[in-house]
């Protein structure tokens, strides 16, 4: 028995040692960078969530090296963030190791001019290509600002050049993105029967062009949390033949239409890694007018007000869980500028070939997922340059269920989706790799008793 006494005394006490330890007061005496051989220091320090001359136990002090970490990584700047502390007496030392991404992408265009690959695929027409270059150059100046150069050609032709500044002041807060995008379509959705869009073409003449001009402030209050405020000129030409086959194409039976517009986004941003999150939540809320009565002669406005929340969990060492909510309003909308469920990420797994289109939506995205693979990192010796040879990779198998309904005031014998429940159910592999790529590979079910094969290049949620 006395034994026994001894050794609770022995725990207890070693115990207690271990929490003094943790919870033992340090001060942040220097933060050591190395690897950034582009990007500028003060790029770096506006991610850290410390600064030299704080004190802090050493268990905050993990946890802030661990969300600085994810801050790093987030910026998309880094192929790898590596952030470590040494402790000498009641002072410590940060090292914080970096290892760059390439910046400068001259990416070749292979674009499909249709909504997304599994619709594509259906037809798997060639001519329905979009070629050219897209040029990207990241982090520059290493100021982490980007400048776009775009030249497509081929079934669509679209030339455009953005140019966004992250850090105009001091305290790096204030932002300024400017943007320039000429379009013309040889074939235009004109409109959509049975939940499936109807195009029309014409080889030699351009049905549809369009000229956008913006410019635009962002405010980064801090970390987790920025707005956008953005002001822009819209203008499109429409060939007559495109209002005769729907009347609803353009406001008021026009030809033309021009709009002076405001955009303003609000973001609220805690996920792990954004392209892929495993842990964290996301809020935003959209809202855009197209009309401000500003031109003498400018068409019937409209608005859009769109808002997401998405929340995620780690359930185990492999067991993750998430669950994504959108819901969208957007009345009086002319059909060219319609959207709706089945663009970008907007849609029900297991409705990819339909578009369904209304006056509001809400869809919900529900995932539970195990990784099968969690992330390893392969050195290829062959390669020479660190910001290719060490790749990183892991594999998640996922089941989802996903839900949405799609209001439509106005009576439609035709898409029949509408004001109804739409529910898909399914299973899938995700592959996630380095420069934020995602492969993700799913077998789903509808409610109409239809299933196949998806594949999707983003994060479901």
């Amino acid at each position: 028995m006395r034994k026994f006494v001894v050794f609770l005394v022995f725990i207890f006490s070693f115990s207690l040692h271990g929490f003094a330890a943790n919870n033992s007061l340090v001060v942040i005496q220097q933060i050591y960078i190395s690897g950034n051989k582009i990007t500028r220091d003060y790029i770096i320090y506006r991610e850290l969530v410390f600064k030299t001359g704080d004190t802090l136990s050493v268990s905050d002090l993990e946890i802030k090296l661990q969300q600085s970490s994810e801050n790093l990584m987030n910026i998309s700047l880094f192929n790898f963030v590596s952030i470590r502390h040494e402790v000498s007496g009641n002072k410590a030392s940060i090292y914080i190791q970096l290892t760059e991404r390439w910046y400068i992408w001259p990416i070749p265009q292979f674009d499909l001019a249709d909504r997304n690959f599994n619709t594509w695929w259906k037809t798997q027409d060639f001519k329905r290509i979009n070629y050219g270059v897209d040029l990207f150059v990241y982090n520059f100046r290493g100021r982490n600002e980007t400048l776009e150069f775009l030249l497509s050609l081929g079934y669509d032709e679209k030339y455009g050049l953005a140019y966004k500044i992250p850090a105009l002041n001091k305290k790096q807060t204030l932002g300024l993105i400017l943007s320039s995008n000429y379009t013309r379509n040889h074939e235009v959705a004109v409109q959509t029967l049975h939940n499936k869009i109807v195009f029309y073409k014409d080889p030699l003449y351009y049905p549809k062009q369009s000229l956008t001009v913006a410019a635009g402030v962002s405010y980064r209050r801090n970390i987790h949390h920025s707005h956008i405020f953005q002001l822009g000129y819209e203008q499109y030409r429409f060939a007559d033949t495109l209002l005769s086959l729907n009347p609803e194409y353009s406001n008021q039976k026009k030809l033309t239409s021009a709009y002076f517009t405001f955009y303003y986004q609000y973001k609220n941003d805690y996920r792990s890694y954004k392209p892929y999150p495993l842990e964290g939540h996301y809020f935003d809320v959209e809202l855009s007018r197209s009309g401000l009565g500003i031109l003498k002669d400018e068409n019937p406005g409209f608005f859009s007000l769109k808002s997401t929340y998405r929340k995620f969990w780690k359930l185990s060492s492999r067991l993750y869980e998430a669950i994504g909510f959108t819901a969208s309003l957007t009345p009086d909308f002319p059909y060219f500028v319609q959207n709706g469920l089945g663009f970008g990420r907007d849609f029900a797994r297991g409705y990819e070939y339909y578009v369904i289109s209304g006056q509001g939506f809400g869809l919900l995205k529900t995932n539970f997922k195990y990784a099968l693979l969690p992330q390893k990192v392969k050195k290829i010796s062959f390669i020479k340059t660190e910001k290719f040879n060490t790749i990183p990779y892991s594999f998640y198998m996922n089941l989802f269920l996903d839900a949405a309904y799609v209001y439509n005031q106005k009576t439609d014998i035709y898409n029949t989706l509408t004001n109804d429940l739409l529910l898909g159910t399914g299973i899938g592999i995700d592959f996630v790799t380095y420069y934020d790529k995602v492969l993700r590979v799913e077998y789903s079910f509808n409610r109409k008793g239809e299933s196949g094969l998806f594949i999707h290049f983003m994060a479901a949620i």
